[in-house]
């Protein structure tokens, strides 16, 4: 006689997205309960709408004027994404090249921190100048504002591996490229994934200056559009989904992530948190 599997008692293992669910329902809740009070107390209180207009206008205008915000979302998205990838490309590899050479070290990088402390903000105009009024002024700013978080922490990662490991794995006779792949850049992973997430939440931000400066499209162009018509109700709206394609890349680099370390710490304190939920 077969024995039955049974399941009573044991913890069945969650998928993805309903790990992510559990873990995200009490921001969930919160954001529902902080949109029915300010329904609530707009109404109450007969705030005016220019002020400060209830969830249900910000909706109702929202879904009205759908088409053309999804094309100036599109635009900006293209924006934000073409930066940062760009970043993502230039900055680790010269990160790799100043964690191994001193020289580079001593040279390049007080040059990188330069460049960042100098306000990007005041970049801005010269790129417009240089570069006139298209996509590449907005890349650009992405670009500066994605790159050096990428960078400082990918520099961290590289400089992080126990030398004890790496004495130990030269005497086995591991070749260098063997050493990188195994040791080096695993150990390096977490310090970078902390700056590609970081550059993920900034890259919004420098898209949205870069279209307030000089642009005739994008979210940038429609905040102040709406700003200057008084419809706070888009300007809300605007901002939620600006918010949400942020959201969205973060989230993005947050998920391979998971794939790419599933043997951090970080990624093991997250599944143990899930099952006990």
């Amino acid at each position: 006689m077969s024995a039955s599997p049974s399941v009573s008692g044991a913890a069945r293992p969650y998928s993805a997205p309903v790990r992510w669910l559990l873990r995200a329902r009490h921001v969930l809740l919160s954001f529902l309960v902080l949109f029915l009070v300010w329904e609530i107390l707009v109404r109450l209180l007969r705030v005016p709408m220019y002020l400060l207009p209830p969830p249900s206008k910000i909706v109702a205008d929202f879904l009205v004027r759908w088409p053309r915000m999804a094309q100036h979302t599109l635009i900006t998205t293209q924006e934000i994404l073409a930066g940062y990838f760009a970043a993502v490309a230039i900055s680790i590899p010269l990160a790799l090249t100043i964690a191994h050479s001193r020289l580079m070290e001593r040279s390049v990088y007080p040059v990188i921190v330069f460049f960042q402390i100098v306000p990007k903000i005041a970049i801005a105009p010269l790129f417009i100048i240089w570069f006139g009024f298209g996509f590449t002024p907005k890349l650009l700013l992405v670009f500066l504002l994605s790159f050096f978080p990428i960078v400082v922490s990918s520099i961290a990662g590289f400089k992080s591996v126990d030398p004890d490991i790496m004495d130990l794995a030269r005497s086995t006779g591991a070749s260098t490229w063997m050493i990188f792949r195994k040791i080096r850049f695993p150990a390096a992973l977490p310090s970078m994934f902390t700056g590609l997430k970081v550059a993920a939440a900034l890259s919004a931000t420098a898209a949205v200056v870069a279209e307030f400066v000089a642009s005739d499209k994008g979210l940038g162009y429609l905040l102040l559009e709406f700003n200057g018509d008084l419809n706070t109700s888009m300007v809300f709206a605007t901002i939620v989904v600006l918010s949400i394609v942020g959201l969205l890349l973060y989230y993005g680099v947050e998920m391979i992530e998971r794939i790419a370390i599933p043997w951090h710490a970080s990624m093991q304190e997250e599944v143990r948190d899930t099952d006990y939920l």
